[in-house]
């Protein structure tokens, strides 16, 4: 974990050039007081003083140049922050703690049968809404399984990595975030209309029909937008929609999240077997890392680190499923055949074929 006063953005460094100002202006402040004074009581103050002012004056003004330097690295490296204890390193926000941390997120797939861990991924980007597809795919290539079926928490929730999960045929369970103002403020939120497939509409509470108006873009996706006229004359108006018409808006794949979440209900221990496969590993590896975690520095440093953890906590894992005789004669078998075909590889021309000493 790196140290959040050395990790910088745009607002970032405005807000401290703007407290750097103030502070300027409130030891010229001082120093103009201090002349003043001496003017009407004809008693100067120390030297002493007055040279500490300036001196905190010109700290200050070294300080905004460098702040200054930075702003400009940071235009030109065109990212959103720079770090400089670790360059790759970037703020995100944490549950753990009160304020953004500046470091890594760690992703990892666990197996729920014998909680290993079967794949992961080092990343310096502080959300994990794009990494659902990734993680899932990556996760089946090390199982080597063609039906798979993937738990994630809602923080993973996003439509399109959904889609690209089914498209993949990976049956995703993940439970949707509350994102809907509507429910904050006490009125309907989408949930409460029902769409109705074979007509292409909407339900709303009070009986009436959304039909389909247009189509529009957001981000990318088309999003088709529904409405009814009737909303006027409607009792249930003021708990729907405090503008002329309440429109409900469906992605153009909206199906492929319907079916997930018919999935998530079809399963209610669902995210309870999440939290007992993929948390306890994050918590033994956090354990064993100790309260600073990560001892390297850059991207590509962190991950080799990682990784070593990981292959320690599966051997761990291993130990504990299959005893270390069992172990190591899986072991030795490998190496016995990886020999072989390194040997046939260099054409024999090896006097002996190698073995595994451990099994001789």
């Amino acid at each position: 974990m790196n140290n959040r006063e050395k990790n910088f953005t745009h607002e970032r460094l405005k807000r401290r050039l703007a407290a750097i100002d103030e502070g300027i202006a409130r030891y010229l402040a001082g120093l103009d007081r201090e002349d003043r004074q001496a003017a009407v009581t004809g008693v100067l103050a120390p030297a002493s003083k007055a040279a500490e002012l300036t001196g905190r004056i010109e700290k200050l003004k070294a300080r905004m140049q460098s702040l200054a330097a930075l702003e400009a690295r940071l235009v030109a490296s065109g990212d959103n922050q720079i770090s400089l204890t670790d360059p790759d390193a970037r703020a995100m926000t944490s549950k753990s703690h009160s304020a953004y941390t500046v470091g890594y997120n760690v992703q990892s797939a666990v197996d729920t049968k014998h909680h290993l861990i079967v794949a992961h991924e080092v990343t310096n980007i502080g959300i994990d809404m794009d990494q659902l597809s990734p993680m899932a795919e990556q996760a089946r290539e090390a199982m080597e399984a063609e039906a798979f079926e993937v738990l994630a928490d809602k923080g993973y929730y996003n439509g399109v990595e959904i889609a690209a999960c089914e498209d993949a045929g990976i049956e995703v369970y993940v439970p949707k975030r509350a994102t809907s103002n509507a429910r904050a403020q006490g009125r309907f939120d989408k949930d409460e209309f029902i769409y109705d497939p074979g007509n292409d509409c909407y339900m709303c509470p009070a009986g009436q029909q959304l039909t389909r108006r247009m189509t529009v873009e957001e981000k990318g996706r088309a999003m088709h937008v529904y409405w009814t006229d009737r909303c006027g004359d409607c009792p249930l108006k003021r708990d729907c929609t405090t503008g002329k018409q309440r429109r409900v808006r469906r992605w153009e794949k909206e199906d492929v999240l319907e079916r997930a979440q018919a999935r998530l209900d079809g399963f209610p221990g669902a995210m309870q077997q999440r939290r007992e496969t993929a948390e306890h590993p994050f918590g033994t590896l956090k354990a064993w890392m100790g309260a600073t975690h990560f001892k390297m520095k850059t991207l590509a440093h962190v991950a080799t680190e990682m990784a070593l953890h990981v292959l320690a906590y599966n051997i761990k894992r291993v130990i504990a499923i299959l005893g270390v005789p069992k172990l190591v004669e899986v072991i030795c078998a490998f190496i016995s055949l990886l020999a072989a075909a390194i040997w046939h590889g260099w054409g024999g021309w090896m006097a002996q074929k190698p073995s595994c000493a451990a099994c001789a």
